[in-house]
Parts: structure tokens; sequence; C-alpha cells
């Protein structure tokens, strides 16, 4: 097991290199190791797991300081991992990706449009643990403070374990400070949906636009074992989450359809 001089950190988010909850995520990283940040020079919200093909992609160096360097990515958070392993850390071995702190949950279908997940999901396809953090937060000053706390718990964790790969957390911080928080719970995704709205305006020139806005629906408000039930009930969720998409259940099911 390596000590905490010889681990090297990723941390990416997608609100951008210069975030509040980029901050939370090194304080986590550097109680590790050695902490390398690639994160996109402007927020990516949404991106999940896009990459950019048809544009140029430009890295600068932001900062760097004893045990800490901050780089800028004009890309998107999977492209920041990847420029990370392929490029600026090729001839290293990263020991972990830590993605966030997101401002604001990434819950239940969350998890699918997410670039915060999609850059930790992507993490996890590079043979090391990888946690995706976000706090249940959208505020501008937002506390992080229990984000970092449950943070460090759930590294530290895994470090001391040996735990199979590929491993992938999606880990949702409630709103709160660590004293009025309960706990963890290893949790499954909660099955909802957003239901979406198209708000129309026009320009001064007459032409049509729009604004996306919309509600999350609960799609099994009664279920205690889910990451939306432990936020409501102040717990920090965490769901372990994986690739593999195929609906075994259907699977089996079509074997009788599709013949």
């Amino acid at each position: 097991m390596k000590n905490v001089n010889e681990r090297l950190i990723l941390v990416t988010n997608d609100d951008g290199y210069d975030s509040k909850g980029m901050e939370a995520a090194i304080e986590v990283a550097r109680a590790f190791g050695r902490v390398v940040v690639v994160a996109p020079e402007t927020t990516q919200s949404g991106m999940s797991q896009a990459i950019t093909m048809y544009n140029p992609l430009y890295l600068r160096r932001i900062r760097e300081e004893e045990g800490v360097a901050v780089y800028a990515f004009s890309g998107t958070p999977v492209d920041c991992v990847k420029m990370a392993f392929d490029y600026l850390l090729r001839d290293e071995r990263v020991d972990m990706v830590i993605s966030g702190v997101n401002h604001g949950s990434n819950s239940a279908v969350n998890v699918l449009y997410s670039g915060t997940m999609g850059a930790a999901i992507e993490g996890s396809f590079y043979g090391c643990p990888a946690v995706g953090l976000s706090l249940d937060d959208h505020g501008a000053d937002a506390d992080f403070a229990a984000a970092v706390v449950y943070g460090r718990r759930i590294v530290g964790d895994i470090f001391a374990a040996e735990v199979e790969l590929p491993l992938c957390l999606n880990v949702n911080v409630p709103v709160g400070s660590v004293g009025e928080l309960k706990g963890m719970k290893l949790c499954r995704q909660n099955r909802g949906f957003w239901r979406e709205e198209f708000y129309r305006h026009e320009d001064p020139r007459g032409r049509e636009y729009f604004w996306l806005t919309g509600e999350f629906v609960n799609g099994e408000p009664e279920a205690t074992d889910t990451d939306e039930w432990a936020l409501a009930n102040k717990y920090v969720a965490v769901v372990p989450v994986q690739v593999d998409l195929t609906d075994y259940r259907q699977l089996k099911n079509l074997t009788k359809v599709l013949k």
C-alpha cells in the first residue's frame, strides 16, 4: 500500500477550475497525496460523457504550490480526464480520481446528465478508483465543510481497503453542517425523471428563443433505500455506479418476443 507521499490524486469537476467546489475537492485530495487538477476553463455542467472532437483544445497552468498543481483545460470534464491520463500524467500512476465538489445534487437520473459524474466514470476506466462528490446546494455561498469531511472519510476508507476495480462512487451530500448530518447510507439510484418546460421569449428583433427549466419527479417517493430518500433525511448518499447499461430484465423477457 502506498503512503501519502507516494500517491497521486487527479481532481477535476464540471464547474470550472476556479469554483468554490474545486477548492473543497482539493482540500479532500491533498490529505491523501500529491494533487494534480485538470478542470474546465468555464462551467461545463450537464456535459455528461461529451468529448471535443472538432475544435482545438488549450491547456494552461494556473498555479503550482507544494503538493498541488492546477491546470485549466478548454474542453469538457471528460476531455480533462483524458488529457490528464493520456498526456499530462501519462508516465505516472494515478491512484484516484476525485470529481467535484459539484454545486447541486447528482442523485437519481442526474447521474446520466452530470459532467461531474461523467468525469468520475471516465476516470474509473483507467484502472483506479473514482469518486464523484456533489453538494445539494446551488447557492453561491454554499458551505462545503460537510462535503470535505465525508469526502475525506470515503476516500480514506477506499485507500485503506482492497477494493475491487472498476469502482466509481456517486456521493451526494445534503445541505447542513457536519453536526446536522446523520451519517452515510449505501443506497441505490432513485427511479425518477425530469419534467422539462421550455419558456418561449422574443429578442428585440422578434426572433424567438427558449430557456429550459423543469422539476424532478420522484418515481418512488415511498422507497427508503434510494439516494433521494437519503438526501431528504440528512444522510450522505453513496451509490456505486457502473457503465453497463444492459437491461437484464428485458434481455430475459425479449427472448420470448424477438423470435
